[in-house]
């Protein structure tokens, strides 16, 4: 029996003449054929699916790899660029103006040499007026006058010899500077006696921050700088005393430290309430190292810094030391003070999105206060990948939000009511443009890379990120309260590690006033 032809070597031909039953074979034949094959193509078509998404995640974590690859040879290699510039760089530029200034102070002597020898003058010649216009010292500094005038005003000229007459004067300003001069205050209490009535009168002692201390206020104040606004160790500043013959142990400068900050505890409080007042606050943290005597370590605390609104013509920040960084910190300082008479913060609260402020600014429990984000820290997610060159997002979105800060420049001297007009006008097309383009991008690009987790902290705090479009008062940025708290970065160097939780809190105390001072413009000593 001839074996049973295949459908895929039959001809037209072949299939004249062949009985019904012949046909309706190769018909369930060709179904099943046709049904073979469609399954193979859903499989291929699977298979080619699975090896999209296999290829768009090894290129997500591809992107990722080299993103983080390229920041690591940047922390690596331009860690120490950066050092460069913030300390070392300066350093150089120190020791790079003293050899220049050397140098031509001794190029200078060797020409006023040659050219005394050549002209056989006893003097040296004057040296040439620099040509670089000096800024004048400021009119509140003492002015020392010293007079040089001819001893004989007669007339030189042979033949003359009148008295000549003054026409003017030349004025040179040179600056210089006494050390720190210590002196000691003398109170003289007179004593009167009634001979008659044996009774004693006697002026009340003035009053002084420390009672019955050696210390005056100017040498408080002057302790309490040095180590919180020049961040000098205290046995730094008992080395610089005792080059003046004054002994001070780093002991005692310790104790009128405590003492002066326990002083300032009243202040404290009224310009924490006057921070609080503010319906529109930047919050922040920073850790600081504190030192756990029964660990033989040092650990982790914090400091959280609130101030009022970068617009607000009145500035002012106060720190408060906490323990950890837990959401209860910021609860509990921004919570009533029944003792204080402080009532609960309301407002706006400018920060970083960290998840604590989130039961902080919950609005079932608090319904009076609301979130803004910090569109610095959005668009830093973006100079990243922009920097790293592995993705042309970051340089797009880079250019838009220069566009939302060139209108922020330009609205800087505005009042609030103006300045939410005008960001209506300007800024908020700019951002609905943002958005759009964004909420493209995010479609495509895979999950899981670099890219994409900076678009996903955009949109997801979209509404915090635009809250200042509603409202003038508050900033794009929470800027101006990071550079509030660099002073407690560079106190960090110094002092390696606060001591105790209470000296942490009078670290907060003292530094908040010294910062709150510079704000304003005042001198922090005074």
């Amino acid at each position: 029996m001839p074996g049973m032809l295949d459908i895929r070597d039959l001809k037209v031909q072949d299939l004249q003449g062949l009985a019904p039953e012949a046909v309706a074979a190769l018909a369930q034949q060709m179904l099943r054929h046709i049904e073979q094959q469609a399954g193979e193509l859903q499989r291929k078509d699977w298979e080619i699916e699975r090896k999209d998404r296999e290829l768009a995640l090894r290129e997500a974590r591809l992107e990722k790899v080299q993103f983080e690859l390229a920041r690591l040879k940047r922390w690596k290699f331009g860690a120490k660029t950066e050092t460069m510039s913030a300390e070392q760089r300066r350093l150089f530029e120190e020791t790079l103006a003293e050899d220049e200034a050397s140098l031509q102070t001794q190029l200078d002597a060797l020409r006023a040499q040659g050219a005394q020898a050549a002209k056989g003058q006893e003097t040296p010649p004057k040296a040439p007026p620099r040509r670089l216009r000096r800024r004048a010292l400021p009119e509140h500094l003492r002015r020392v006058e010293h007079r040089h005038e001819p001893e004989d005003t007669t007339c030189p000229s042979k033949g003359c010899g009148r008295p000549m007459t003054r026409i003017g004067e030349d004025i040179s300003e040179k600056l210089d500077i006494v050390p720190a001069e210590f002196f000691v205050h003398r109170h003289i209490y007179g004593k009167w006696a009634c001979r008659c009535c044996q009774t004693l009168k006697q002026q009340a002692s003035a009053p002084e921050v420390i009672d019955g201390g050696l210390a005056a206020s100017g040498l408080l104040a002057h302790t309490l700088i040095c180590r919180f606004s020049d961040h000098l160790p205290y046995y730094r500043q008992e080395a610089i005393n005792a080059r003046s013959g004054v002994r001070t142990p780093r002991s005692t400068l310790a104790a009128w430290a405590g003492q002066a900050g326990a002083a300032l505890q009243p202040l404290y409080d009224a310009h924490k309430r006057f921070v609080l007042a503010s319906r529109v606050l930047h919050g922040d943290e920073t850790p600081v190292a504190l030192l756990d005597p029964g660990a033989g370590k040092a650990r982790k605390a914090y400091v959280w810094a609130y101030a009022r609104s970068h617009h607000d013509p009145t500035p002012g920040v106060v720190y408060d030391f906490c323990p950890g960084r837990g959401a209860q910190y910021p609860r509990a300082f921004l919570a009533a003070d029944e003792r204080a008479g402080l009532p609960a913060w309301a407002g706006t609260l400018l920060t970083d999105r960290y998840g604590a402020y989130d039961a902080v600014l919950d609005e079932q429990l608090q319904p009076g206060r609301r979130a803004a984000a910090c569109v610095a820290h959005a668009r830093r997610k973006f100079d990243e990948l922009a920097k790293a060159g592995t993705s042309a997002v970051g340089e797009e979105a880079i250019q838009r939000f220069a566009s939302l800060y060139a209108v922020e420049r330009a609205l800087s001297g505005l009042g609030d009511d103006e300045r939410s007009q005008q960001r209506q006008l300007l800024a908020k097309p700019l951002w609905e443009q943002l958005g759009a383009w964004l909420q493209l991008e995010r479609r495509r690009v895979a999950d899981g890379g670099s890219t994409a987790a900076a678009i996903d902290y955009t949109l997801k705090h979209w509404a915090a990120l635009t809250h200042h479009l509603d409202d003038g008062a508050v900033p794009i940025d929470n800027n101006h309260l990071e550079r509030q708290i660099k002073p407690w970065a560079m106190g960090r160097k110094a002092w390696m590690f606060v001591g105790s939780e209470l000296a942490g809190h009078r670290a907060a105390v003292v530094m908040r006033l010294v910062q709150s001072s510079r704000m304003c413009g005042h001198e922090p000593w005074a």
